[in-house]
């Protein structure tokens, strides 16, 4: 298993039983994401609590990118780094941050995307972003999708199979390709949802 961040392990250790308690935490299938190897976590995303969330459901190191403002002070900055958070200008074309994505996965890590791009604080799926289907192509990396549902007082983080690039259709990488293997992502995520709510 690929090493954690030294910060990393001891916030992990102090938000687990604060998460659990708090939020009346259950997981579903925790065990989806291996061990060994690198993937892309496709997940939805309710509220600014989500990297904190899916970070305590899972042994290994997730990492997440972070809107670029938040680096502007050094002291934040410089802790975010630490727990595998890194900036990226959101609605430009920032190809530091499509980089590093690449790096992170080619060191067999697990990166961490919410797959519409933007926070749904009423809980509803917004529309899907090709991101994913991109990097997912780009890297040769399955992809676990993931869904965080809020249930009366609980919240439910539901973990989904791996699926392949050649399962996503990830073929020849054009932008028809990128637009149906998102749509299956979020499809995917959409099932975990009306499992938790059955």
């Amino acid at each position: 298993m690929p090493k954690k961040s030294r910060l990393y392990s001891v916030l992990r250790i102090i938000a687990i039983p604060i998460m659990t308690v708090l939020l009346r935490l259950k997981f579903i299938n925790k065990n989806h994401i291996p061990e060994q190897g690198a993937y892309i976590l496709a997940c939805n995303h309710i509220s600014n609590f989500d990297p904190i969330i899916l970070g305590v459901g899972q042994k290994r190191q997730l990492k997440f990118m972070a809107k670029a403002e938040l680096f502007k002070n050094k002291l934040l900055g410089k802790f975010l780094l630490n727990l595998g958070a890194f900036p990226v200008d959101r609605g430009k074309h920032d190809t530091s941050s499509v980089r590093h994505f690449e790096e992170v996965l080619k060191e067999k890590q697990v990166m961490g995307i919410f797959i519409e791009g933007t926070c749904s604080h009423t809980g509803d799926f917004l529309q899907p972003k090709n991101g994913v289907s991109l990097i997912a192509y780009h890297t040769k990396t399955p992809v676990i999708p993931a869904c965080i549902t809020k249930k009366g007082f609980f919240w439910i983080v539901h973990f989904g199979e791996p699926i392949s690039v050649e399962e996503l259709g990830l073929i020849n990488g054009g932008a028809k390709e990128f637009r149906t293997s998102t749509k299956k992502i979020m499809d995917e995520i959409k099932k975990l949802r009306e499992q938790d709510l059955s």
